[in-house]
């Protein structure tokens, strides 16, 4: 990136994709900053790897105005990585619970909104000035499959992962002709610590359901390398929209269960 100094906020930080990509891009030499609500795991975070961290919950207001100040008076930030979200449940459209699905809305949109809102003036600061195609600012937003293919059980999740890919599509047309990228990485099937036994609300059985006999689902390490990838690429280049699945899983309600093998 040239003039540019590359700091990266990370939101979602203290497990899963978001604490492997702030391990990647501290590997890359990136100043890295890490936001979640979990202080002890962002301090265990930032021993192991020399990141920064700030505690916020995303759903308040106060703490994402606060983030920004942080920011503000510590050096500003030139990438800005939406990690931060989750699902809960499996049930129907009609059975589903209304708290979960505000829920899922709150965390996987509201909160991006707001701290896309808060952040935005941070990040033309970082690049402005700088001459065309020597630096770019990023807002790479962490999505879902789910988001871009609906299928049965998907309910809320499916509503508020498309609603944030359209919300990335409406930021991207209201910043062109600025050299900020808005980035979207759409994983799969990707096993993590927490994810399945959030969505299913504890439930260790069907959350390792979920993968059962799936061979190489992806991992959070997977998804980290393909975010870093994307942010680093030259300035110029933008990689709108990036969709991973591990090769198992044919579409999001397609999967394949048993070794690859060649047919004959």
């Amino acid at each position: 990136m040239g003039i540019q100094n590359r700091r990266a906020v990370v939101t979602g930080a203290s497990s899963g994709i978001g604490a492997a990509t702030v391990r990647l891009l501290r590997a890359h030499g990136w100043d890295v900053v890490g936001v979640a609500r979990r202080e002890d795991r962002l301090q265990a975070l930032a021993a192991e790897t020399g990141a920064t961290y700030f505690v916020a919950d995303l759903l308040k207001q106060g703490d994402v105005d606060a983030l920004a100040d942080h920011l503000r008076q510590t050096g500003g930030v030139s990438t800005l990585i939406n990690n931060a979200g989750g699902a809960a449940g499996m049930d129907s459209v009609e059975a589903g619970s209304v708290e979960d699905w505000q829920w899922m809305l709150e965390v996987n949109v509201i909160a991006v909104k707001r701290v896309v809102s808060a952040l935005l003036p941070l990040l033309r600061e970082s690049v402005a000035g700088a001459p065309t195609g020597t630096a770019v600012a990023d807002i790479l937003t962490v999505s879902s499959t789910a988001g871009h293919f609906a299928y049965a059980g998907g309910g809320g999740y499916n509503a508020s992962k498309f609603a944030v890919t359209s919300l990335s599509e409406v930021l991207r047309l209201e910043l062109s002709g600025e050299p900020i990228r808005v980035l979207e990485i759409a994983p799969g099937m990707v096993k993590t610590d927490e994810f399945s036994i959030n969505r299913f609300k504890g439930d260790a059985a069907a959350a390792e359901a979920v993968y059962a006999n799936v061979p190489d689902p992806l991992s959070a390490d997977d998804v980290a390398a393909t975010i870093v990838t994307m942010v680093e690429m030259a300035p110029h280049i933008s990689l709108d929209l990036v969709i991973i699945k591990p090769v198992a899983q044919s579409a999001v309600y397609k999967v394949h269960r048993g070794p690859l093998e060649v047919k004959q």
